[in-house]
C-alpha cells in the first residue's frame, strides 16, 4: 500500500518504527496525539493510521480505548512491534562518559537493570523519541537517551549498547485505522473482529452475555471495560474474538450477546497479525 501514515509522537518513535515495519512503501506522518492522528485519516490527509493499543509489560492504552468507539474509524489490521530499547549517546561518546538517561517514564521503567548497572540518573522526557531529540541538541557526552535504532538514525546518535529492556517479550500491539472498513470474506482464514457493546444493568448481564462466545466456541482475545460518561452504572466493553461475524459460530455468538446488550456495534473484521499465529497455545 502505498501513500501515507499516521502516528502519535515525534519521528524515532515506535510508532513511527511500527509504521515503517507494516508498511515500508508509505510515508509516515508524526502527530502531537492521538486525536489528530486520527483526524488526518478523517480528513483524509492519510490513509491509515497506526495506533498502540496495549503493551505486553505496560498493558492497555487508555486513551485510545475511549477515543477509538466514537472516532468514526474502522481497524483494518494489527501490528506487532517488538520494543528493543538502545541506549543512545551522541557522537564520540562513551559509556563511562554518560550520567543521566533521558527517556518517557514507561521505557525507563522497562530498563531499571542497566541504569543500575551503569549508575545512571533517570530522567523523565515527554516521549522516547523526544528524549533522543533532545540530547543531539545538547551535544553533551554526560546525557544519554533510551529509545529506538531508528531515532539514533535519525537525529544522529550513537547506539552505545543495544536491547537494554529488562524484559525480551516486550512488545506493543497496534490498530490500524482507516476511514472505511475493509471486510474480508468470510471464508478468508485467521480473521479477527473488534467490536464495542454496552450492557443491560440488570442482574447477571455480562455473565449471561458472554456466555454465547463460550457455548459457540469463540475465541475471546480481548475483554476491556471503561466507564461511559463519567457514569459508574454506565460501562462500555471493548472486545477482539477470532472470526468473521458472517461465520455461524461467531454470528450466533453476538446475537446471544445484542439479546443482553443495549448496544453492539463492529469496529472492524481484519486479518491476524502473522506474529498472533506464531505465538504457543497455552
Amino acid at each position: 500500500m502505498s501513500g501515507s501514515i499516521a502516528f502519535q509522537g515525534v519521528p524515532g518513535a515506535y510508532s513511527d518504527l511500527a509504521c515503517r515495519f507494516a508498511y515500508p512503501a508509505m510515508t509516515t506522518l508524526p502527530c502531537e496525539s492521538f486525536e489528530t492522528a486520527m483526524d488526518a485519516v478523517r480528513e483524509g490527509r492519510v490513509a491509515l493510521a497506526m495506533l498502540p493499543c496495549e503493551n505486553s509489560l505496560a498493558g492497555r492504552v487508555p486513551d485510545i480505548h475511549h477515543l477509538l468507539p466514537d472516532s468514526g474509524l474502522f481497524v483494518v489490521g494489527e501490528h506487532f512491534q517488538r520494543v528493543e530499547h538502545c541506549l543512545l549517546g551522541v557522537k564520540g561518546s562513551s559509556l563511562a562518559d554518560i550520567k543521566r538517561a533521558h527517556s518517557h517514564t514507561v521505557a525507563l521503567g522497562q530498563v531499571r537493570r542497566i541504569l543500575r548497572t551503569l549508575g545512571l540518573t533517570p530522567v523523565v522526557e515527554a516521549d522516547t523519541a523526544g528524549a533522543a531529540q533532545l540530547v543531539a541538541q545538547w551535544g553533551n557526552k554526560e546525557e544519554a537517551a533510551i529509545a529506538s535504532s531508528l531515532a539514533a538514525e535519525i537525529y544522529g546518535l550513537e547506539i552505545l549498547r543495544s536491547n537494554v529492556e529488562d524484559a525480551a517479550h516486550n512488545t506493543t500491539r497496534f490498530y490500524v485505522m482507516a476511514k472505511r472498513p475493509v471486510t474480508p470474506e468470510p471464508t478468508v482464514p485467521n480473521l479477527m473482529t473488534t467490536f464495542v457493546f454496552r450492557v443491560r444493568n440488570v442482574p447477571a448481564a455480562l455473565y449471561k452475555a458472554l456466555g454465547g462466545f463460550a457455548t459457540n466456541g469463540v475465541n475471546m482475545t480481548k475483554l476491556e471495560s471503561y466507564m461511559m460518561g463519567g457514569e459508574f452504572a454506565a460501562t462500555q466493553f471493548l472486545c477482539d474474538v477470532d472470526g468473521h461475524p458472517e461465520q455461524p459460530h461467531l454470528r450466533r455468538a453476538l446475537e446471544e450477546l445484542s439479546f443482553f446488550s443495549s448496544e453492539v456495534r463492529v469496529l472492524g473484521v481484519y486479518p491476524a497479525a502473522a506474529f498472533r499465529l506464531t505465538q504457543p497455545k497455552l
